[in-house]
């Protein structure tokens, strides 16, 4: 039999609140319980008030009932660890920083059942884990593309699963991205000007705001939609310009939300999809005398969306310190910028 720790809770105050609601409210909070958790304790018959089972979430609390939660230790869980080099940026008891390559799935889904991050940091992290949920494992607060490379803070704890989720739901955690699109954003750009959602800001800032949802007919994807999906917006702005004409940019992306495929469905929105996207960008024919034959051969031939998740900042969740990070671009895109600066418009 596993231990069990067990958290008394009282209530205290508010008139014919859920229980589930009152118990998320009012867990001491170094418990670090959401909501969901609480009502899987109480799904699993883990919640006592006067010794007496209480399993219906929807039971309405009343002001000075005591309840006890029962929580069982961390268990296992199936999914294996595997020993996967890693590259970490920052880790302590509470959390880690990786800098995911390219090609490696973040957690564990049919058609990709190991290789991932979530198998590499179970090897990595072994005892250090302290449980999530319950189970022994990882917390995935967000995720990257595949086939985009870069920075991922993972929980190592409840405490702080919890506490990065908060800043996730908030919109407060910084995440900027890299990217290598076609064509050049720009305010003088009529057709941007008049597409809907979109619009730009000081310092010629380009800003996507356009819902979005899966796409009618194809699951996999991605698609802008109108009155429906879910609220998504982006910003990016221009670094550098290449090609005489400009026919490519590096830009810069930030998100104030995080969706599926965010950046690169919003790019494409406005017609400036990313460089090798394989959904979203498909083949560009290019301005011969823009860029050397090299260039466009790379360009041409990059196999993946030119997309890395370049820095990451956000407040430790146990400690309460700022925490910023960033990560050099890898260096199939370091070698694809090197063959198209040439022929560089500096802006």
């Amino acid at each position: 039999m596993s231990d069990v720790t067990i958290i008394s809770v009282e209530i205290s105050h508010g008139a014919d609140l859920r229980l589930d609601k009152a118990l998320a409210r009012d867990v001491p909070e170094g418990a670090s319980l959401s909501r969901s958790r609480i009502s899987r304790l109480l799904a699993d018959g883990a919640v006592f008030r006067s010794g007496q089972v209480v399993a219906d979430q929807k039971t309405v609390a009343r002001v000075a009932e005591v309840y006890e939660l029962h929580i069982p230790s961390a268990q296992e869980i199936a999914t294996g660890p595997e020993d996967i080099p890693l590259e970490i940026v920052y880790e302590d008891e509470a959390l880690i920083v990786v800098n995911k390559p390219v090609g490696m799935v973040v957690h564990p889904a049919p058609g990709s059942p190991t290789g991932t991050l979530v198998n590499a940091l179970l090897h990595h992290c072994a005892d250090s884990l302290s449980g999530i949920g319950g189970e022994k494992r990882p917390g995935i607060v967000h995720r990257i593309d595949k086939d985009t490379s870069g920075l991922l803070v993972v929980a190592k704890s409840d405490a702080a699963h919890h506490g990065l989720a908060k800043q996730f739901e908030k919109h407060s955690v910084e995440r900027r991205y890299t990217a290598l699109c076609y064509g050049v954003p720009d305010a003088a750009d009529p057709r941007l000007r008049g597409l809907a959602g979109v619009d730009f800001e000081a310092a010629n800032i380009l800003r996507i705001n356009a819902n979005l949802a899966r796409h009618k007919t194809d699951r996999q994807r991605q698609a802008v939609v109108k009155n429906a999906g879910r609220h998504a917006v982006t910003r990016a702005r221009v670094i550098q310009r290449y090609g005489t004409p400009p026919i490519v940019a590096q830009i810069e992306c930030w998100l104030e939300t995080g969706r599926t495929h965010q950046i690169r469905v919003h790019m494409a929105y406005v017609g400036h999809a990313l460089v090798g996207d394989p959904v979203y960008g498909g083949r560009r024919k290019l301005a011969k005398a823009a860029l050397s034959e090299e260039a466009i051969g790379a360009i041409q031939s990059f196999p993946r969306q030119a997309l890395h998740a370049a820095s990451l900042g956000f407040v430790h969740p146990v400690s309460g310190e700022t925490l910023r990070f960033e990560a050099g671009l890898p260096a199939e895109m370091v070698s694809l910028i090197a063959k198209i600066s040439q022929n560089t418009t500096i802006m």
